[in-house]
C-alpha cells in the first residue's frame, strides 16, 4: 500500500475528509490545493492559482475554482463533485463513489460508479502555470460519455466574487477547447483537452457555495462562482484523455508527454523523508532567470527574508538540489547590498530592515559550512560573514546597537513594528513586546563571533576577550535565579518572567554562552512547560495569559498563536541542543519526537507540517497548511540523526558538528555525555 493512500472508509466521514488538504505548487508561484475530496473549504482553495504580475506572489489569482466530472451511461448522470452550500447542503455527493486516493506522484483519484471504474489523475507543471489532468477509463461495460462543468472564480486569493453584471462571457475557441478572461486585467484561461470535445456556451452562476475553513476564522465564507458552460466527450474503455488547465496556450498533442516526463521527475511521496523533501521542494520560487527565493509557506506566504537563512540549507543541499543555495543566496546577498548600502527597498524579499537578518544571514553560511566544510565556506562567503559582522559591530543598523557590555540591544522603529519572529499585532500594537535585550538575537550573535573566530582560525587574544565579554554578559543579563533564561530584558522596564522557547536557541545554535550545566537546566525546563508531540509552546501553561486553543476571529487568532500556541521549527533547536548533550544515547528520543510529526502528514496538510497548533491536546493544526520552516526544521534533524551514522565517534562528531564554547566564564562541566531522564516522558 502507498504511504499517502486513504481507502473509501476515510473518504467517505466527510468530518476527516474535509480536514485533509492536498496542496501541489511549482516553482513560478501557482498552486492546486483543495480537500481530498475537491470540496473548497477556503477562499485559498482552487484548481488553478497563478501569481500576479504586478502584485505580491501572496496575493495570487484564483481563476479555476473547482471542475465538476459527470458520468453518463444509459442516460443516467453520476456527478462525482461535491460542494458545500449555505445552510450545510452538500451537491452534489460523489464521494460516495470515491475508492481511493493517492498521492504518491500524481494525485490520483479512482471512481466506481456501478460497472465504471475511472482514474483521475493530476500534476502541477514545474516551469508552467499548467495543471494538467489525466483520465483513464479502467472499466466499462458500456458507451460511457464523461461530462466537465468548470466553475471559473477570476479573483484575488483573499477576495470572494459574487453574481455581478461586470462579467465578460466572452470566449475564444483554442485548439480542443476555449479561453476565457471574465473581468478586464485578469489573467486568461484556457481548457483544452487531447481529443476534439463538444462545447455548449451556457453561462450561469453557481451560487452559495459556503466555505468552511473561513467560517472557522470569522471570515466571510459564501460566494457565487461563474459557470461558462460545458464540455462532453466519449470515452472508451482502457482509453486515456487529458485536460489542460492554464493561463496560456498548449499544443494538445503534447499533454501526454508533458504529463508522463512531470510524473517521472517528481519526488515521490513514499515515505516520511520524501514527504519533506517534496514539500520543501514546493517552496522554491524562481519568478524569472536570476531571481530564487523561498516563500514561506503556502498557500498565502510571501517571501521573508528570516525563513530563507533559517530553511536554505535543508531547501537545497537538504533536498538534493545544492544549485539552489547559491541561487537564493547571490540574490539575497545582492538584495541585501542594495538595501544597506543604498536604502533601496526589494519588492519581494519582506524583513531585511529587521535587527536580526544578518545574524540568520550568518547562521546560513554557517549551516553551509556544514555540508561543504570550512575551506570552501571560507572561500565563498568569508568576506560576507566579514562584511555582516563589521556592520553589526560598528552600530550601521538603526535598530540594533552592540551596548558597552558586547551585547546587542534592539530598539523598534515605532512601538507598532516588531522586530523579532514573534510579530503578530492586535490593533497595531505588538501581543508580545519584545525588545532590549533579546535573547535569540543574543544567542545568534554569540554564535557567529565563535563561527568567525573557527572560519578564519583568528588566534587573537582580544577577540578571544570580546567573545568571553559577551559570553559573561549574556548569562549575567539573561540567567535567572530559576536557571532558565529571560525571553527579553528592557533597561528601566519590569523583567517578564515568561518561560517562553526562544531561549532554546542558546542551547541549540552550534556555540552556547552556557556551560552544559545551564544548557541541561533550560533544556529540562523547556521540557516540562513547553514541549509537546507538535513542537514548542510560545508560552508556558502556567502564566496567567496562556491560551491552549488558537481559534476564534483575527485577534483572537493572533494572541493564541503567542500566547501558548505551538510552533514546529522551534523544535529543531530543541533536538539540536538535546543531541548535541545527549549525543547517541539521545538519539532514540529524537526518533520517538518524529512520529507524531509523520502522522500529521495524513490528517491536514497530506505530507506537510502546518505552521502552527493548539498548545492543548490534540494539538490541532492551525493557520498555513504547509510551512516552509516547519517542514525544513524535520528534514534538518533527520540529515542530524544521518551524521550519527556517518561519524562513528562521539568525539568527532562533536568537533566537527557540535561545537560547545570554551570560554573562561563558562567553563566546560564535563566532556562525557549527560545521562538521558528524557526517555520516559
Amino acid at each position: 500500500m502507498s504511504y499517502l493512500k486513504f481507502d473509501r472508509s476515510s473518504l467517505t466521514n466527510l468530518d476527516e475528509s474535509l480536514q485533509r488538504e492536498i496542496l501541489c505548487a511549482n516553482k513560478g508561484g501557482a498552486y492546486y490545493c483543495s480537500t481530498i475530496l475537491g470540496c473548497n473549504t477556503r477562499k485559498y482553495h482552487g484548481m488553478l492559482v497563478v501569481p500576479s504580475q504586478n502584485d505580491s506572489v501572496a496575493n495570487r489569482w484564483v481563476l479555476l475554482s473547482s471542475l465538476d466530472e459527470t458520468v453518463i451511461q444509459h442516460g443516467a448522470e453520476f456527478n462525482l463533485a461535491v460542494h458545500k452550500y449555505a445552510g450545510g447542503v452538500f451537491s452534489p455527493n460523489g464521494h460516495k463513489y470515491i475508492r481511493e486516493y493517492d498521492v504518491e506522484k500524481a494525485v490520483t483519484t479512482i471512481f466506481r460508479v456501478g460497472g465504471v471504474i475511472l482514474s483521475k489523475s493530476f500534476l502541477l507543471s514545474e516551469d508552467r502555470n499548467q495543471l494538467i489532468v489525466r483520465y483513464r477509463l479502467l472499466d466499462a461495460h458500456s458507451k460511457t460519455t464523461l461530462r466537465f462543468k468548470p466553475l471559473l472564480a477570476f479573483r484575488k486569493v483573499k477576495e470572494l466574487t459574487y453574481e455581478n453584471n461586470h462579467i465578460n462571457w466572452d470566449y475564444n475557441e483554442e485548439p480542443n477547447g476555449v479561453s476565457l478572461s471574465l473581468y478586464e486585467g485578469c489573467p486568461r484561461l484556457y481548457l483544452q483537452f487531447s481529443k476534439p470535445t463538444h462545447y455548449t456556451h451556457a453561462p450561469h452562476w453557481n451560487k452559495h457555495h459556503y466555505y468552511d475553513k473561513e467560517a472557522e476564522r470569522a471570515h466571510n465564507c459564501i460566494e457565487d462562482l461563474p459557470v461558462p458552460g460545458l464540455f462532453e466527450c466519449e470515452i472508451k474503455k482502457g482509453e486515456e484523455i487529458y485536460l489542460s488547465i492554464s493561463d496560456e496556450v498548449c499544443d494538445p498533442n503534447n499533454l501526454k508527454e508533458e504529463f508522463d516526463q512531470s510524473e517521472g521527475t517528481v519526488i515521490p511521496r513514499d515515505g516520511f523523508l520524501n514527504c519533506l523533501k517534496r514539500t520543501v521542494d514546493q517552496y522554491y520560487y524562481e519568478p524569472e532567470p536570476g531571481k530564487s527565493y523561498l516563500l514561506a509557506g503556502l498557500p498565502w506566504f510571501d517571501v521573508r527574508h528570516r525563513d530563507q537563512m533559517i530553511g536554505l540549507t535543508a531547501a537545497s543541499f537538504g533536498i538534493g538540489k545544492p544549485e539552489r543555495y547559491k541561487a537564493v543566496m547571490d540574490n539575497t546577498l545582492a538584495t541585501l547590498d542594495g538595501f544597506y548600502q543604498k536604502g533601496e527597498q526589494d519588492q519581494v524579499i519582506k524583513g531585511l530592515d529587521q535587527p536580526d537578518a544578518l545574524l540568520w544571514l550568518i547562521n546560513c553560511v554557517q549551516d553551509y559550512s556544514r555540508w561543504v566544510g570550512m575551506e570552501k565556506t571560507r572561500e565563498e562567503y568569508g568576506a560576507v560573514v566579514k562584511k555582516a559582522l563589521g556592520f553589526i559591530r560598528a552600530n550601521k543598523h538603526p535598530l540594533i546597537k552592540v551596548m558597552d557590555n558586547g551585547l546587542l540591544y534592539a530598539m523598534p522603529e515605532s512601538a507598532d513594528k516588531p522586530i523579532t519572529w514573534m510579530d503578530a499585532t492586535i490593533d497595531g500594537y505588538p501581543v508580545v513586546d519584545r525588545q532590549g535585550y533579546i535573547v535569540e538575537f543574543n544567542a545568534l550573535w554569540y554564535n557567529a563571533l565563535c563561527f568567525n573566530r573557527a572560519l578564519f582560525g583568528i588566534d587573537d587574544y582580544k577577540e578571544d576577550d570580546y567573545i568571553d565579554r559577551v559570553a559573561e554578559s549574556f548569562i549575567r543579563v539573561f540567567v535567572n535565579e530559576h536557571d532558565y533564561l529571560f525571553d527579553y530584558v528592557v533597561e528601566g522596564r519590569e523583567k517578564d518572567w515568561s518561560v517562553r522557547p526562544n531561549q532554546i536557541l542558546a542551547v541549540g545554535l552550534s556555540y552556547s554562552p552556557l556551560s552544559r550545566k545551564l544548557q541541561r537546566n533550560i533544556l529540562d525546563i523547556v521540557t516540562k512547560e513547553l514541549l509537546t508531540s507538535k513542537g514548542l509552546r510560545t508560552l508556558s501553561p502556567i502564566s496567567g495569559f496562556y491560551r491552549g486553543y488558537c481559534a476564534g476571529n483575527l485577534a483572537e487568532r493572533a494572541y493564541s498563536y503567542l500566547q501558548g500556541g505551538v510552533w514546529s521549527w522551534l523544535i529543531y533547536y530543541y533536538l539540536s541542543g538535546y543531541l548535541k548533550l545527549f549525543r547517541r544515547v539521545g538519539v532514540s528520543f529524537v526518533d520517538r519526537l518524529l512520529i507524531p510529526f509523520e502522522d500529521e502528514m495524513k490528517l491536514h496538510g497530506i505530507g506537510s507540517i502546518s505552521e502552527v497548533y493548539d498548545g492543548t491536546p490534540p494539538y490541532t493544526a492551525r493557520s498555513g497548511i504547509s510551512f516552509m520552516l516547519s517542514a525544513t526544521a524535520i528534514l534538518r534533524i533527520q540529515n542530524r540523526l544521518k551524521e550519527f551514522d556517518e561519524y562513528k565517534s562521539d568525539d568527532i562528531f562533536d568537533l566537527r558538528l557540535s561545537m560547545t564554547s570554551h570560554h573562561k566564564g563558562s567553563p566546560e562541566e564535563g566532556n562525557e555525555p549527560i545521562e538521558n531522564n528524557h526517555d520516559q516522558n
